[in-house]
């Protein structure tokens, strides 16, 4: 059972081909990274018409890689939320116009569940496939959330963030230090070469499995004056140990919380989803701490994607759950 994925939720643009929802056929992405860095951030109208001119031709190679056309397809599986609303728009309704076109079923996937999907996809040293239940931190741009799920779409939420979501947090503090866009990946990298990093303070919020970073990046905003940073009289190696430091203290929230939740659920795995999952001292710090067996996607099924979509849509079609044709983007769609 072969199912087209289409992914358009932000700076994206992806398709892809994955069969039995576990076994990719195919999986194109195409990156706006380089045109939305000289903004330093995501520009929303910049992306939704990038959108409309990659869409097409990452169908096309799409389709072409994995050797299908759209008659040997079973349903075809958009993100229909959240994510920016002129950018959904582009994915849904070309999904739409091709399920149409082809009598084909059309499944409208939470962006946040297909992340979580991208744990189904098999991967080569991969073993095995997760087991229920099981605890799925969620950590991107714009989300923070830890998951628990027990079956197939079923969900209970157990942890949020407060206020800024990690990956958010990691463009801002990146912004603060003058490291550029995007932050996640750049404070990783500058990481590696700290000396001592600066021990900056844990929002652990006693009593809850939420999470918290706006304290921290205003942590991080009172030492880039304290050290000289922002008037650029602070040496590289001063930010360095700066950004290490940051990188720190949020993978210390996310590991500790995660772990503790996953003890009182008495589950049999954790699961990392999301961008942030491909940030390599959270993924070694979580198998590190953890008694509890972990799975983490590749680094490339973590950052937005189609096969993901794809996987989750098999899913949801196994299921019984397919979309109608009024079927409309939710921006602030939520998974629970």
């Amino acid at each position: 059972m072969r199912i087209l994925g289409i992914e358009t939720s932000c700076d994206e643009t992806a398709a892809a081909v994955v069969e039995n929802g576990t076994r990719i056929l195919s999986n194109i992405v195409a990156s706006q990274v380089e045109i939305h860095a000289r903004y330093g951030g995501i520009v929303p109208e910049v992306a939704s018409r990038q959108h409309l001119l990659s869409v097409i031709p990452i169908l096309q190679r799409a389709l072409t890689e994995a050797g299908v056309d759209l008659k040997g397809l079973a349903a075809i599986a958009v993100t229909n939320g959240p994510g920016l609303a002129g950018s959904l728009l582009v994915g849904v309704n070309l999904a739409k116009s091709l399920a149409l076109a082809c009598d084909l079923p059309l499944i409208g996937v939470n962006h946040l569940e297909g992340h979580i999907y991208a744990n189904w996809i098999e991967e080569e040293g991969k073993n095995g496939l997760p087991e229920f239940p099981l605890l799925c931190l969620i950590v991107s741009g714009g989300h923070t959330d830890l998951v628990l799920m027990e079956g197939h779409g079923q969900y209970c939420q157990v942890g949020r963030t407060r206020d800024d979501a990690a990956g958010e947090a990691f463009d801002k503090v990146a912004r603060l230090l003058g490291l550029g866009y995007p932050g996640g990946t750049i404070i990783e990298r500058a990481a590696k070469g700290a000396q001592r990093p600066y021990r900056l303070p844990r929002a652990w919020l006693k009593g809850s499995d939420d999470f918290s970073f706006s304290g921290l990046k205003t942590a991080v905003f009172q030492m880039t004056r304290d050290l000289g940073i922002a008037d650029e009289s602070a040496t590289s190696q001063m930010v360095i140990d700066l950004a290490a430091g940051f990188q720190e203290a949020v993978v210390d929230v996310l590991v500790t919380k995660t772990v503790e939740a996953a003890r009182r659920y008495n589950v049999k795995q954790i699961l990392l989803a999301g961008g942030v999952a491909a940030n390599d001292e959270l993924r070694q710090t979580m198998i590190q701490r953890s008694s509890l067996p972990v799975l983490i996607p590749s680094s490339i099924l973590c950052t937005d994607n189609a096969a993901m979509i794809a996987a989750c849509g098999y899913f949801r079609l196994k299921a019984g759950k397919t979309s109608g044709w009024d079927m409309d983007v939710k921006p602030g769609l939520r998974l629970v």
